[in-house]
């Protein structure tokens, strides 16, 4: 008996893909949510906290979950996808 390979869709060889559900991991189960921010998360999270027009809600003392969730909820306040 013969197989043949198949190559399967992904979102790494298809970028227009969606990510599946079980790929997002809700901030508060991280094993490393507790750490601070990164420093990508911190200068994304100020920008977008100014476009919002809350700048007084960035703290750099976020911890990566915490900043994560901030993140999501100034992108829609910013209406940035």
């Amino acid at each position: 008996m013969r197989y043949r390979a198949t190559k399967e869709a992904s979102p790494m060889s298809n970028p227009k893909m969606e990510p599946t559900d079980n790929t997002q991991k809700n901030p508060d189960e991280w094993l490393s949510g507790d750490d601070p921010m990164t420093g990508a998360q911190a200068s994304y999270l100020k920008t977008l906290c100014e476009q919002a027009g809350t700048p007084e809600m960035f703290d750099e003392n976020l911890t990566k979950a915490a900043a994560s969730k901030l993140i999501d909820d100034m992108r829609k306040k910013a209406q940035v996808a």
